[in-house]
């Protein structure tokens, strides 16, 4: 089986919290699973799952979770055929005639999901505590499998943690020559599991990335700087998009103005270096 999760953005107030004057973004979510043979998984299946095995038979616990019959007998068909052996089976006598169960499979399913779904609720609750300097992040991450608003997408592997009381550095290599260093809570580094060798995500805005001349001397505070050759302009009413190459083939992307754009130092094919801070670097796992 493989799992995807279908991640959905929600603005709310913050709650038990400090009191805040602006709305604050969080991530919630729910867990999906499908299958290799095209099936899903939902928290509402197992949910019905669950209403089987207590009220042992599908129309009661159609009846209990507000579904038709139709719906949810369609649900436990379905499931069935993913599995070699059923999840759900009749099982013959009794005071009523029998009635329908779980198998064990079916309540594998139901233990698995669930241990799952705890794992997939500490990974968003680490990343939230990872997006309190950028509250209006829309739409952060869509899935784990790393589809997200985040313009910037680059895997690497951790090869440094310098742990603090209160916020931590964690260095990636995203190639032979790059590397990028992010500022995360020391909690989220707990949270996520980082350890030396890990693979893990670093996500990027576009709107977070400061382009300079190769050979610009200027000293910043920033702490990253990657450097490459600008592979593309994509021009707009506004603003632009620079396309930025790295080595290895992978790609930055940074939003800069059309009078940027306009430069003999942005044009196609002119070295170009990015400036990224290092509290402007999200950590994800997949």
């Amino acid at each position: 089986m493989q799992p995807h999760c279908i991640t959905k953005n929600q603005t709310e107030r913050a709650r038990n919290t400090r009191p805040m004057k602006t709305e604050s973004t969080f991530l919630t979510g729910n867990l999906h699973l499908t299958t290799s043979q095209g099936g899903d998984v939902t928290a509402k299946r197992i949910a019905l799952l669950e209403a089987i095995e207590s009220e042992g038979s599908i129309a009661s616990a159609a009846k209990r979770l507000a579904m038709s019959y139709r719906s949810a007998w369609d649900a436990v068909a379905e499931m069935n055929n993913m599995w070699d052996a059923p999840l759900v089976e009749k099982y013959p006598g009794g005071v009523h005639g029998g009635g329908t169960r779980l198998t064990p499979q079916g309540r594998e399913l139901i233990a698995s999901f669930k241990l799952m779904q705890q794992e997939y609720q500490r990974f968003t609750e680490g990343l939230n505590r990872n997006l309190t300097d950028f509250n209006r992040l829309q739409q952060c991450m869509r899935r784990l499998s790393m589809r997200t608003s985040a313009r910037n997408q680059l895997q690497g592997r951790v090869e440094g943690i310098r742990l603090g009381p209160i916020n931590s550095e964690v260095t990636l290599a995203i190639n032979e020559r790059d590397h990028i260093a992010a500022v995360i809570t020391s909690e989220s580094v707990e949270q996520l599991g980082l350890s030396l060798g890990s693979e893990v995500y670093a996500l990027i805005k576009a709107s977070f990335i400061i382009l300079v001349p190769a050979n610009d001397n200027l000293v910043t505070s920033a702490r990253n700087r990657l450097c490459g050759t600008v592979r593309e302009i994509r021009h707009g009413s506004v603003n632009c998009e620079a396309v930025i190459e790295l080595e290895g083939g992978k790609t930055l992307a940074a939003v800069i103005t059309e009078e940027s754009a306009n430069a003999p130092e942005f044009q196609e094919g002119q070295p170009i270096c990015a400036l990224i801070k290092a509290s402007h670097v999200i950590l994800g796992i997949s």
